[in-house]
């Protein structure tokens, strides 16, 4: 039978947890348990309330999209949010408002929406809209009114993909959540961090930054440009010795040495962007 996956459960309970302001007593102003929504009575068929058992011929939450018919699973793929009105940071905020305010992220593209196939909504209590990401439909029936339908791709279901993101943020914008640092974001500093001082198997050859010193060899960017700059330093003092030795070809040992060192050949060690930065670097102290 249809099931609720788990992680459009942890979104229904994220939104219970902080819009359902008093747990203990049902209020219209609340957001109530009855009130969010994963799996469709049983009278329901077809659609992204409805598993694999639920299915209609060619229903369209499953043919019109291959992320959906790959992700085809007893579980169902919707999630129903109903009216409630709180107040946070000096303002009051409601279904609708978040609503579209959800509607916004899918239509900028933000990371944390794109496994939102389509949102039907009230911008405002009196017209029904739709959003659909793959721009098959624009209408919805009238519950919609008093209820925010949000359809997921199949297959973020089906491999349990974290859809908290969205709705976290959307409970920081408004107050009720303190500003955190996602785990995307969190995970993209770590890599960056551990590129820039660790290296990676990704990052091609070890470098000994210290040139023969105590440091251990690394093929992170920092010691790969303290190990050009240490080589490209020597490189300049022998020049200078030479040029003092033979004046007259100076300059043509500067412009063969810098001939020789492109930034594509320095790319080969560092990455491209650093690359150049080296060699400009190598010019302004040449020509010092």
């Amino acid at each position: 039978m249809t099931r609720a996956p788990e992680n459009l459960l942890t979104v229904r309970r994220l939104l219970l947890d902080h819009l359902n302001v008093d747990p203990h007593t049902s209020r219209g102003q609340d957001l109530e348990p009855a009130e969010v929504g994963i799996v469709g009575d049983p009278a329901h068929r077809g659609g992204y309330h409805c598993g694999s058992d639920r299915v209609v011929t060619r229903d369209y939450s499953v043919v019109e999209s291959p992320r959906d018919t790959a992700g085809l699973t007893l579980d169902a793929a919707a999630l129903d949010v109903g009216l409630f009105e709180v107040s946070a940071g000096g303002r009051t905020h409601n279904l609708h408002s978040f609503s579209t305010w959800c509607v916004a992220q899918c239509v900028a593209g933000t990371s944390d929406s794109r496994d939102i196939r389509e949102i039907i909504y009230s911008p405002d209590g009196r017209v029904v809209r739709r959003w659909d990401r793959l721009n098959k439909r624009t209408s919805g029936d009238n519950s919609h009114l008093w209820h925010t339908h949000f359809s997921f791709f199949r297959d973020s279901t089906k491999a349990n993909r974290d859809q908290t993101p969205l709705f976290r943020r959307y409970l920081t914008t408004i107050g009720l959540l303190e500003d955190d640092m996602s785990a995307e974001a969190e995970s993209k500093i770590n890599s960056m961090y551990t590129g820039m001082f660790f290296g990676g198997s990704s990052m091609g050859r070890s470098v000994d930054p210290d040139a023969g010193g105590p440091a251990p060899a690394s093929n992170s960017l920092v010691a790969k440009l303290d190990y050009a700059m240490q080589r490209l330093d020597v490189l300049t003092a022998q020049l200078r010795i030479l040029s003092v030795k033979e004046p007259a070809d100076e300059q043509a040992i500067v412009t063969g040495v810098l001939a020789s060192l492109t930034p594509e050949k320095i790319a080969a060690a560092i990455p491209t962007t650093m690359a150049r930065q080296v060699a400009d670097e190598l010019g302004r102290r040449l020509a010092a």
